[in-house]
């Protein structure tokens, strides 16, 4: 019995690993390198973690991705495409405008909610040289799809179009922010939480002002 037991444990062994093609080692390799940039930062995970992780020697990181810097910018993209491809259906629903916004916060919350280590991932500092992957990126590229909306709302309005975008930013940093307080702390659920973002959110620009100015200003 034992030496069938031996047998079954050497098929499960390093020649079972040997067996996986180019791209389950890739996929593998991929979710090596989420967990531990998740865990850990990018500075704080190293090549010999993530070949030791995946059990595999650390020229097979370097095959695939030619370093730590290629796994880091592969995992960043597919969370960034996540997560946008959730905001750009909320986006392009065919609602008004307050549905429309309380459809983005949920669908931004959703994302972290089921992707937890993604998000951990897209709101670290990236690597030094990299100009994508930050959060700051993130949210510039998430108020990008937002504009469009903003725009079409201040022309019915009739307010300066032009400052969309200044608007976009703000909204999308402030459901960003939130949201990344709601991940550490989920002290709240995820629809009251929304419903909070939307209500400060929608008032504000219900209230909006032609040509806003300081009161403090000289």
């Amino acid at each position: 019995m034992e030496r069938v037991t031996d047998a079954r444990e050497k098929s499960t062994g390093p020649s079972s690993r040997s067996r996986m093609t180019g791209k389950q080692r890739r996929e593998q390799l991929i979710e090596v390198g989420r967990k531990l940039f998740a865990d850990k930062g990018f500075e704080g995970t190293t090549v010999e973690e993530i070949a030791a992780k995946a059990s595999v020697s650390k020229p097979v990181v370097y095959e695939h991705f030619g370093g730590k810097e290629g796994l880091y910018a592969v995992v960043v993209d597919r969370e960034i495409a996540a997560l946008l491809g959730g905001i750009t259906g909320a986006l392009s629903a065919d609602l008004n405008s307050r549905e429309t916004l309380e459809r983005a916060a949920g669908a931004l919350l959703d994302y972290i909610e089921s992707n937890t280590d993604g998000f951990r991932i897209l709101v670290r500092d990236s690597p030094a040289g990299q100009s994508t992957g930050s959060f700051a990126s993130l949210i510039s590229d998430v108020a990008s799809q937002v504009e469009h909306i903003l725009a079409a709302e201040y022309k019915r309005r009739r307010l300066d179009p032009k400052t969309a975008p200044l608007y976009a930013q703000m909204l999308v940093g402030m459901v960003a922010l939130t949201g990344q307080w709601w991940l550490d702390s989920r002290k709240m659920k995820k629809a009251d939480v929304a419903a909070h973002l939307v209500n400060l959110a929608w008032n504000g620009l219900a209230g909006l002002e032609k040509k806003p100015t300081l009161i403090s200003a000289d």
